[in-house]
Formats: C-alpha cells, sequence, structure tokens
C-alpha cells in the first residue's frame, strides 16, 4: 500500500486530503510544519508527498531541496501562488507537479494516482531498460541512475523531466503535441487548463543550455521537437 505525506500548516486542509485518500485505499501520514515533514520522510517508508510551500519552522521549498538530497519519491506542491516564477521555482528544486490552493480534493487524488503511477511506471521501465544509455548530439540520457549528462556535466532531472527526455532523445527530429508529452511524462489523460507542461519544458530547457532554443525547438502551432544536430 502507497503511503502518502500531506505537509501543510492547515489541519483542515490536512483532513480533508486524509479523508479522500484513504477513502482511495492510500494510507496518510501528516505534517504540520516543514521540520516534522523531513522526521517523517526519513522514515523512508512514504510514496509520495503532498508538499505546501508556506510552513512554519521549515518552508516548503527548503523541504523539497533537503529531500531530493537523496530521494526521488513524487512530490506534489500545493500553494496558493499561483505565478509561473514560483511554479520554476518548485520544479527546479524537483517538485513532479503543482497545484494552486484553493482546489478540487477529487483533482488531487487524481494527480496523487497519475504521479504515482508515472513513478512505479519509470521503476519498472528502469529494471528493464538496462541495455544503457540514450546519447544524442553531446547528451547521454543515463535512464537507471535517473540523469543526464551533457558532456561531462552532470544534471539532475526529476522523473517528468526523465520522462520527457527520453521520449524526445528517442525520436529526435520528431514533433510531439503538449497532450502526447503530457501523456507520456505524466502517464495520465491531457487537462487543457494545465499550464504545467509549458512550465517543465520551460525549466528542462534552462537545465540543458541558456539558450532555450539549443536543444528543445518549438514548432509553431504543433508543439516541440529535438533537434538531431
Amino acid at each position: 500500500m502507497d503511503k502518502i505525506l500531506i505537509a501543510d500548516d492547515e489541519a483542515e486542509i490536512r483532513s480533508l486530503l486524509k479523508l479522500y485518500l484513504e477513502n482511495e485505499g492510500y494510507a496518510v501520514a501528516e505534517a504540520g510544519d516543514g521540520k516534522e515533514a523531513l522526521k517523517v520522510l526519513a522514515g523512508g517508508d512514504v510514496s509520495l508527498c503532498l508538499l505546501d510551500v508556506m510552513m512554519p519552522e521549515m518552508d516548503g521549498f527548503h523541504v523539497l531541496k533537503e529531500l531530493r538530497k537523496n530521494n526521488n519519491i513524487p512530490v506534489i506542491i500545493i500553494s496558493a501562488k499561483d505565478t509561473d516564477p514560483d511554479k520554476i521555482i518548485g520544479l527546479d528544486l524537483g517538485a513532479d507537479d503543482y497545484m494552486v490552493k484553493p482546489f478540487n480534493p477529487l483533482e488531487a487524488v487524481a494527480r496523487v494516482r497519475s504521479n504515482l503511477r508515472r513513478y512505479h511506471s519509470l521503476k519498472g521501465d528502469m529494471e528493464v531498460k538496462k541495455e544503457g544509455l540514450l546519447s544524442l548530439r553531446d547528451l547521454r540520457l543515463d535512464r537507471d541512475a535517473c540523469i543526464l549528462y551533457r558532456g561531462e556535466n552532470k544534471i539532475e532531472l526529476t522523473s517528468t523531466e526523465l520522462k520527457m527526455m527520453e521520449l524526445f532523445m528517442e525520436n529526435p527530429g520528431k514533433v510531439f503535441t503538449k497532450e502526447k508529452i503530457y501523456e507520456y511524462a505524466w502517464g495520465d489523460n491531457y487537462v487543457v487548463a494545465d499550464n504545467n507542461i509549458m512550465v517543465a519544458i520551460s525549466k528542462l530547457r534552462s537545465k540543458l543550455d541558456d539558450d532555450p532554443s539549443a536543444y528543445i525547438k518549438t514548432v509553431r502551432g504543433l508543439g516541440y521537437r529535438i533537434e538531431k544536430e
């Protein structure tokens, strides 16, 4: 049984999410501040974390930064901050998804299910794909370690970014719509109103190069592709 950590200083939100998640068969742990969240995460039995940004003791971004030093579980940021810069900060630190408060608890459950499905699928894929690295231009993708290399430089990827790079590098020159990228990387149906895909592409581009179009090109009106050369 997957165990979900709800880290939020608002008891009402924790109670509501716990009710819906337990109804779906998940085990649930709670934390009311950042330091308590890290203690729960240190136990090693959490499968996914719903993480608020504005918490006492330690904010969610610092919790995420500490978590990503040695843990690759999915993290969904839940925050009242709804600007793209805030989302980019969260994704840059290693978040897999971002929800803006107030949100529908049914959407939260759907996102938990989607991220866990992708995470477990990714682990399964990594067990199968032992044949080596994906290589394109000066990029090498180590699917076992979830690390991308550009030349000799190591680029840490989130699970979502790994899936996106895997899709692009396996199909150089092919154009993918936002819908196809979302369905592959998030493992769920595309949500038209969800701009997380554009934020994630932007963040991935910034990790690859200072020039946003150096590797992943925008094909106006169609989608994105990675250049062969």
